[in-house]
C-alpha cells in the first residue's frame, strides 16, 4: 500500500477545459482544494484570468490557459507550450461544451455541427494531444463530461444527445487503446445541474417543477456535487476504474 493518500492529487497538474465558471469551475477548484496544480481554460481572457485570480487568492495553485477547444491548431500550439514550460498535464477533464434548443427539422447542418465539434470532437482532440505524453509516461487520467443524455433522448436538444452519447463511447474508446498505458479514461454524467447555461429551465416554472418531481431527490443539482466524483476518477482511488461513466444525476437516470 502507498503511503500517499489515496484521493490526494498533490504533484499532480490538471487541466479543465470550459473552467472559468459553472460546472467546469466548479471541478476545478475541487480538484485544486484536493492539491492538484489546475489550469483554468476559456476562450474569454478576462473570465479566466479573473477565476485564476480568485483561485490564487484561496491558496491554490493555479494558472491559465485561454484557447478555443474548437481548434485544433490552437490545442497543439497549447500543447507544445506546455512541453516547452514543463508542464505536465496529469489530468485532463473534457467539460467544455455548448448547449442548442430547437427541433430536429428546423435544426441548420452548420448549428449541428457547431455542438458536435464543441462537445464531442474537442474532447477526442485534446484527449489525444494529452495521451500522447500520458502514454510516454505511463501513467494518466482523463475525465470526459458526459450527460443524462449519454443514455437518455430529450426533443430539442438532437445534437447535445448525439454529443453526450458518443463522450460516453469515446470515453469506452480510449480506455480500449490506451489502459495497457497505465491511463484510466472515465466520464460524468451530470443531471440537471444550477448553472448559466440552465438557467433559462430554473426559472421556467413548468420545467423546474418537471425536473423536480422527475428527480428521485425531488431538486437540482448544484455544480459543487460532481467534485467527490471528479476527484475520485483523478486519484489513486480510481486506478482500476476504467471507461466508466458515473452518473451524478440524483437518481434520475434510474426511474421511470
Amino acid at each position: 500500500m502507498t503511503s500517499v493518500p489515496l484521493f490526494s492529487l498533490h504533484g499532480r497538474t490538471a487541466l479543465v477545459t470550459g473552467s472559468s465558471r459553472g460546472l467546469g469551475r466548479a471541478m476545478a477548484e475541487g480538484l485544486a482544494v484536493a492539491g492538484a496544480r489546475v489550469i483554468i481554460n476559456g476562450t474569454n481572457s478576462a473570465r479566466v484570468a479573473e477565476a485564476v485570480s480568485q483561485l490564487r487568492d484561496a491558496g491554490h495553485s493555479v494558472d491559465g490557459a485561454t484557447f478555443d477547444v474548437n481548434s485544433e491548431a490552437d490545442i497543439i500550439a497549447e500543447f507544445k507550450r506546455f512541453d516547452a514550460e514543463g508542464i505536465a498535464i496529469d489530468i485532463l477533464v473534457n467539460n467544455a461544451g455548448i448547449q442548442f434548443r430547437k427541433p430536429m427539422v428546423e435544426l441548420a447542418t452548420s448549428d449541428w455541427q457547431r455542438v458536435i465539434d464543441t462537445n464531442l470532437t474537442s474532447a477526442f482532440v485534446i484527449g489525444r494531444e494529452a495521451a500522447t505524453r500520458m502514454i510516454a509516461r505511463g501513467s494518466g487520467k482523463i475525465i470526459n463530461i458526459g450527460s443524462l443524455t449519454s443514455e437518455l433522448a430529450r426533443a430539442t436538444v438532437a445534437p447535445y444527445t448525439v454529443a453526450k452519447g458518443g463522450i460516453k463511447m469515446l470515453t469506452r474508446a480510449m480506455a480500449a487503446e490506451w489502459a495497457q498505458h497505465g491511463i484510466q479514461a472515465n466520464a460524468i454524467g451530470p443531471g440537471y445541474m444550477l448553472t448559466d447555461m440552465n438557467q433559462a429551465l430554473v426559472d421556467n416554472p413548468e420545467f423546474d417543477a418537471w425536473v423536480k418531481g422527475r428527480t428521485p431527490a425531488k431538486r437540482w443539482g448544484r455544480p459543487e456535487e460532481l467534485v467527490g466524483t471528479a476527484v475520485f476518477l483523478a486519484s489513486n482511488a480510481s486506478d482500476y476504474v476504467n471507461g466508466q461513466i458515473i452518473y451524478v444525476d440524483g437518481g434520475m437516470s434510474v426511474v421511470l
